[in-house]
């Protein structure tokens, strides 16, 4: 018996599993816990932006009785649950209207997944919002977009241009519904030259007083990155000779196919009326584009329409599309004009901006080119969220919906 209790305390055998039985239920808790916590921060995300969207709902529908303004928030608040994937019982919205802030609640109550072998049911989710009346704050929006001869090819059965004006249109005609007497918008039509009009005593060799419109590309560096008004000598002014590499591309064609700069307005009928008439041609000058959004929100000559950088009642955004790499070249230091140096224009114009308080958000439309899309994702204001892949118009269609949703939420979100 000595020797049969012997051999009964020396044997192992079923330790591991045993071990392994007491272990699983720790180890299934800490599973659990990770999994749970995953859907418990996608919830929170989606509920937050519901209740973001609800609130600019009832913001927007000033022109309604309030319990319309607040049926029309929870309208709003429910499908964007419903599309979120969370949608169901078990949520609550609350919004309040008090002088000129909305204010709103809301909870979700997310079912358990691993976290119930702990007794977790559920889950509850919280979200908070403010919103500031749309009369309490203002904004100015500059469209830069590729208008180069590549955007009149077709993706996914409709050439890119059309899809760009579709999108486009949507989001002034959107924007301007929410506060039409608060937001300003302009256009920067881009190939290899941008045409636009200014004063003669900004151009080189157009003399001085009155008005010139013509082709430009960008003025020498550094000029080419600020929003410094042209002084007297050439070198600070537009209308620089024309990079030999595209002589055959002139200007003849930009008049007929509407690629005009057009400054801040809030006359969205025009607005819309040139995004309907113009045309792609030529090359890609992207630096050339966003030389230009800047000056457009600059309260700087040539262009006067902006506010100062410091009005702290007026967000500013510069939108950037392309749908290729830079083939234009751009001028740097010491005389230089090549490629290279214009996309390192556009890095340093997009720094200069940013640094100014302009949000600035790009899209890449069927861009192969991975250097590009790299520095449009850096231009971003936002890398997360305000850098957009699109490569079908139904992306740029849901490129320009988040925008809006963006720049109302920017414009208005106070908390």
């Amino acid at each position: 018996m000595a020797n049969l209790f012997r051999r009964f305390m020396a044997n192992h055998q079923g330790n591991t599993a045993i071990t392994f039985a007491i272990a699983i239920v720790p180890v299934l808790l800490a599973t659990g816990a990770a999994v749970d916590y995953l859907r418990y921060a996608a919830a929170k995300s989606e509920l937050q932006a519901a209740l973001d969207s609800g609130a600019l709902a009832v913001a927007a529908a000033q022109s309604l009785s309030n319990s319309e303004r607040i049926a029309a928030g929870n309208n709003s608040f429910l499908r964007n649950m419903e599309a979120s994937g969370f949608g169901g019982e078990g949520i609550e919205a609350d919004f309040a209207i008090s002088g000129t802030a909305i204010s709103a609640t809301a909870t979700l109550k997310l079912p358990a997944a691993m976290m119930q072998i702990a007794g977790l049911d559920t889950m509850d989710v919280v979200a908070e919002t403010e919103i500031s009346i749309p009369d309490v704050k203002k904004a100015e929006i500059v469209l830069v977009l590729d208008y180069s001869g590549s955007m009149d090819d077709k993706v996914a059965g409709q050439k890119k241009y059309i899809s760009m004006r579709i999108a486009a249109k949507k989001l002034v005609t959107d924007l301007a519904a929410a506060n039409p007497t608060n937001i300003k918008i302009g256009l920067v039509p881009f190939s290899h030259h941008v045409y636009v009009t200014l004063p003669k005593d900004y151009v080189v060799g157009a003399g001085t007083g009155g008005s010139w419109t013509g082709c430009t590309q960008d003025r020498p560096y550094p000029l080419n990155r600020s929003v410094a008004t042209p002084a007297a000598g050439n070198a600070t002014k537009w209308g620089q000779p024309q990079a030999p590499e595209h002589l055959g591309w002139g200007c003849a064609s930009y008049a007929p196919k509407s690629l005009k700069v057009k400054p801040l307005t809030n006359d969205f009928t025009a607005i819309k009326s040139q995004l309907d008439a113009m045309l792609p041609y030529a090359w890609t000058h992207i630096a050339l584009g966003a030389e230009f959004g800047y000056h457009l929100l600059s309260p700087n000559q040539p262009f006067a329409e902006g506010v100062s950088f410091t009005d702290t009642k007026t967000r500013k955004f510069m939108v950037i599309l392309t749908d290729g790499m830079q083939t234009e070249p751009g001028f740097g230091p010491g005389g230089a004009r090549n490629v290279e140096m214009a996309e390192k224009n556009l890095e340093a114009i997009c720094g200069n901006a940013k640094a100014d308080g302009i949000t600035i958000v790009t899209i890449a439309y069927d861009l192969d080119d991975s250097d590009t899309r790299k520095r449009l994702k850096a231009c971003a204001s936002d890398p997360g969220k305000d850098f957009f892949v699109a490569d079908d118009g139904t992306a740029v269609s849901q490129a320009f919906q988040q925008i809006k949703e963006q720049i109302v939420a920017r414009v208005y979100i106070s908390k």
